[in-house]
């Protein structure tokens, strides 16, 4: 879990001492405290289960910290879990935009298609308002549009509150760098993987690999809408309004670990979303932002280790979601509820 020029974080987290543990065994030990990690532990609490979250780092240090967190199925295949995963989400983020979850908003979205004009992808299902429209005042070479209205997480203050929550059910959350799984299985008989990128190392696999995300944050002039143009033959485009800001971008480095801001792709990514959405000419620039997603060959794995850990311990993954961490959030959450043993809600 890796990110540069992150934002604070107001959560005080606790400190595993040299001494050790001393607030007894729980039923599960989530390590990870990136949005995986914190909405599997909140699952699990609801489903009665007593909670420790390990974390090497504040999950203001976290790459989720860094994400645009609008909800959409990037990069992700069309498989009957991913769509599951991904409508659960929806569903979760939809209650909490109603309940005025601090960063949550249900925002109007257009999507624009270059080439052969999909009348509906896959995900479509989960979308209750989704709509193929012919495109009007768009960029030479679009094709086809798509819109609908999905939600967007301000991630900031929505990490707060989800520490903020689970710290509020009666959890613990430890700062303890983990070399080896097997360091936390004096905490609790079950583990749950949501580590991230550094999954790569702490479960053996090698399909992960950073994805390195580049964004611009300018002034809001007053938009609403989400623009995507992710097929625009200069780069991925994207642009994202927030309450203050606009989250602009971006690039999808394959294997690229360097996590510094390079000025000259702020200035491609700044010129692209000017000429998709030309209000943010005079809008100026607050800062640029670079995390690594982390990726995965084949997707996201949520499943239960066939080895395990020491004594006997039950491992269950949940990590490798790339740039749709958000967007499988709470559907992955509810996966492993199940396969830690718990009861699943609704």
């Amino acid at each position: 879990m890796v990110i540069s020029r992150a934002g604070g974080d107001r959560t005080v987290v606790d400190t595993d001492r040299a001494t050790g543990f001393d607030g007894g065994m729980v039923d599960v030990v989530v390590v990870g405290a990136g949005v995986i990690g914190l909405t599997c532990a909140t699952r699990l609490q609801r489903a009665g289960a007593r909670v420790t979250v390990v974390t090497a780092q504040e999950s203001g240090r976290t790459v989720s910290r860094i994400a645009a967190a609008v909800w959409y199925p990037t990069r992700t295949d069309a498989d009957p879990r991913v769509l599951e995963w991904s409508r659960r989400t929806f569903v979760e983020f939809a209650e909490q935009a109603g309940r005025a979850v601090p960063g949550v908003v249900m925002r109007p979205t257009r999507m624009l298609l270059r080439g052969v004009a999909q009348p509906r992808p896959w995900w479509a299902p989960a979308v209750p308002d989704f709509r193929a429209v012919a495109p009007t005042d768009v960029p030479p070479g679009v094709t086809g549009e798509w819109r609908f209205t999905v939600p967007t997480v301000e991630m900031g203050p929505y990490l707060d509150w989800l520490v903020e929550r689970v710290v509020a059910a009666g959890a613990r959350v430890l700062r303890r760098r983990v070399t080896r799984l097997a360091d936390v299985v004096d905490l609790a008989p079950v583990v749950v993987n949501a580590t991230g990128l550094a999954a790569g190392v702490l479960a053996a696999d090698p399909a992960v690999h950073p994805a390195r995300g580049q964004v611009v944050l300018v002034e809001n002039p007053g938009l609403v809408t989400s623009v995507r143009d992710e097929q625009n033959p200069a780069g991925i485009t994207y642009v994202h309004p927030r309450a203050t800001d606009v989250v602009l971008g971006g690039t999808f480095d394959r294997d690229v670990w360097d996590t510094s801001v390079d000025d000259a792709t702020g200035r491609a990514i700044r010129d692209r979303s000017v000429a998709l959405v030309p209000e943010l000419a005079g809008a100026r620039v607050l800062g640029q932002r670079v995390g690594l997603r982390p990726a995965r060959n084949g997707g996201a794995r949520v499943e239960v280790d066939p080895v395990g850990l020491p004594g006997g311990r039950r491992l269950v993954h949940s990590y490798g979601h790339g740039g749709a961490g958000v967007t499988l959030s709470w559907g992955c959450a509810d996966e492993v509820v199940r396969l830690c043993g718990w009861p699943v809600a609704g």
